[in-house]
């Protein structure tokens, strides 16, 4: 099946189900719009009709929407991440509720005039009921009715989520299958659809997390029950009209469709891949990456990854760029900018000398026009800018490797000589890097990682984002929202997440050992993410008593305080989790009552109070030994 085809299938299945036909909107939200620079799922252009408005179109929609999230652009190039994707979906502005919504998920997956897939390879989850809301025990009925009217008899998973024999539905908490837009508002519990992509392996068996951790399992449509309406003071009300919103990404359900491993196997990404083979004389499938010589050290490039950043990056610009978005160093501007200059880059590291981005859009283009007419309308402009940014960038990108090699020369001197390296120096010279060659600050740790260099991240993030104050480039509101590069940015929300780290770092400590360290962070406006040292993966109560450990304290309303004293006064009161030499002789010491004490140049928040409640979203491997945390601050 190709895109397009599903895309249809789709509109058509739910036209025949009464639902008025929209099209998808801008990737620029609408003016009164501030929380986020883009659209970033179906249902974020249509909240206003999910809080009671009326919308033109009736109470029943579908439409294929654009979206694009920058929070993970480091991990594009992996099996899964994107930066641009579409999702299908439907909603009820108060008519029909989970009994349509399950029977007409089963319908359009199943069906053999709609996706025609095997029913035996489908399992679901539902909300099991936390915090004081009860267990969807609807959502669990409607889908034994379903099965068993395919013909399957199916049983519910107990509370060790395991899957065996005939259980196909899992029932799970508030982290998995509960949603909510903010902190307040329109809410519920949902239900979503995992499809066995590798029944050649035999009977499937085993904890629920595990085989999704192991991609045997996928999510293929999400379909939320939002009939609650969470108040300011945290309780749940009944909603007198219950909604329903529901999400199924193109480019993994086509993945699944067509049997094939990853998105990026699929024909939404293949003809970008062809291209770029042209272009650079290298075979995407054929090597896992080639050697090239600098400064006589030898280093690598991983030629399947720098593939799929540069057609993912390429054609989320398209895209952009269609929807009015130009390139700036603020706001959403600065995002088309990075995501141009990074594809650029890698263009380079893949042998591509000359412009290439305008080639690669004419790909896109053609791909997508007849379903996104205004890619064609746009396509002057489009090519215009492309151009316009990639002369630019390369105008400054020989003389700024230059440069950045001029940096590592430095850090590598003084680690050979033993010297202490001054990371705040360090920070400074990136930035300067940034300022006056347009070398976004990932690109030079993406060099240093290349060579095999380490170095403390964190620290030189930190001699950025000062240096990044000073010079005022980023507006404090822009900041919080485009700043996605990895370490703290300059806006209220980095600030708290970096807060944050200080209490979660405390809290694993104190619940599963004290010689828990931070291995790195991440964090954006509008997440923190967190790796630490540990054996194995977190248990759901291990989980529960960090996250209600940290809430704990944030309650107290405790006080953030900073004292400045010398390094070895600081290291006899607290643990640091990077090397003692690589800070200066006097630093500052942030300490939250007896609970945190800790080295740190960031930046912190007065009170406690100002955080808001701490949610653990998700938690995974990040590499051997070192799990890593996902949360957000409600």
């Amino acid at each position: 099946m190709t895109a397009q085809e599903l895309r249809q299938k789709y509109l058509d299945f739910f036209k025949s189900k009464g639902h008025t036909i929209i099209p998808s909107a801008s990737l620029v939200p609408r003016e009164t719009d501030t929380s986020t620079l883009f659209t970033t799922a179906g249902m974020h252009p249509l909240v206003p009709y999910l809080l009671g408005e009326e919308h033109p179109g009736g109470k029943k929609v579908a439409n294929v929407q654009k979206c694009v999230r920058t929070g993970d652009i480091d991990d594009v190039g992996d099996n899964r991440h994107l930066t641009f994707f579409e999702m299908m979906g439907n909603w009820s502005f108060g008519d029909y509720f989970k009994k349509e919504a399950i029977e007409w998920s089963f319908e359009f997956l199943t069906g053999k005039e709609w996706l025609g897939l095997d029913p035996n390879r489908l399992y679901v989850t539902t909300f099991k009921g936390e915090n004081g809301i009860p267990r969807d025990e609807t959502a669990v009925q409607v889908w034994l009715e379903t099965f068993a009217k395919a013909g399957m008899n199916v049983a519910v998973a107990g509370e060790d989520e395991i899957v065996r024999d005939n259980v196909r539905i899992i029932p799970l908490g508030t982290d998995d299958n509960f949603w909510i837009a903010g902190a307040t508002g329109p809410c519920g519990g949902d239900t979503e659809m995992f499809y066995d992509t590798r029944p050649e392996e035999g009977k499937l068996e085993g904890k629920f997390g595990d085989l999704v951790d192991s991609f045997r399992l996928i999510e293929i449509w999400n379909d939320v029950f939002m009939e609650f309406n969470k108040t300011e003071d945290g309780q749940y009300e009944k909603l007198a009209k219950p909604n329903v919103d529901t999400g199924m990404g193109v480019e993994r359900t086509l993945a699944v469709l067509n049997g094939k491993e990853n998105v990026f196997e699929t024909e939404l990404f293949q003809p970008l891949f062809r291209k770029i083979e042209e272009l650079s004389k290298l075979e995407y499938g054929d090597k896992s990456d080639v050697e090239y010589i600098k400064d006589d050290k030898q280093c690598w490039v991983d030629v399947r990854k720098q593939f799929r950043i540069v057609a993912d990056h390429v054609k989320a610009s398209v895209f952009m760029l269609a929807d009015g978005v130009t390139p700036l160093n603020v706001g959403r501007g600065y995002v088309l900018r990075r995501i141009i200059r990074r594809a650029v880059r890698y263009g380079k590291l893949l042998g591509i000398e000359k412009n290439f981005t305008k080639e690669i859009a004419e790909v896109v283009i053609e791909m997508h026009k007849d379903f996104y007419t205004e890619l064609e309308e746009n396509k002057k402009i489009i090519f215009e800018e492309l151009e316009k940014e990639e002369n630019k960038f390369k105008k400054t990108l020989n003389d700024g490797l230059k440069q950045v090699d001029k940096f590592i020369n430095y850090i590598e001197q003084q680690k050979a000589n033993n010297a202490e390296v001054d990371y705040i120096k360090a920070g400074w010279l990136t930035f300067d890097l940034y300022q006056t060659y347009g070398f976004p600050l990932e690109l030079i740790f993406e060099e240093l990682d290349s060579r095999n260099i380490d170095c403390n991240k964190s620290a030189i993030g930190k001699g950025f984002a000062d240096e990044l104050i000073r010079h005022q480039d980023l507006s404090r509101t822009a900041s919080a929202g485009a700043f996605k590069g990895g370490l703290q940015g300059t806006g209220e929300m980095e600030t708290k997440y970096h807060t944050a780290t200080h209490l979660l770092l405390a809290a694993l400590r104190q619940i599963i050992g004290a010689e828990t360290y931070q291995k790195g962070s991440n964090i954006t406006a509008e997440r923190m993410r967190f790796d630490f040292n540990y054996p194995e993966k977190m248990t759901p109560e291990l989980l529960k008593q960090v996250e209600d450990l940290v809430n704990e304290k944030i309650q107290q309303n405790l006080p953030v305080e900073l004292q400045e004293m010398s390094k070895d006064e600081a290291l006899k009161l607290a643990k640091v989790s990077f090397d003692p030499a690589k800070y200066g002789d006097m630093v500052k010491v942030y300490s939250i009552g007896d609970f945190s004490t800790e080295l740190c140049g960031g930046p912190h928040v007065q009170n406690l109070s100002e955080l808001g409640h701490f949610k653990i979203t998700k938690e995974e491997a990040s590499s051997s030994g070192v799990r890593r945390i996902k949360a957000i601050l409600e």
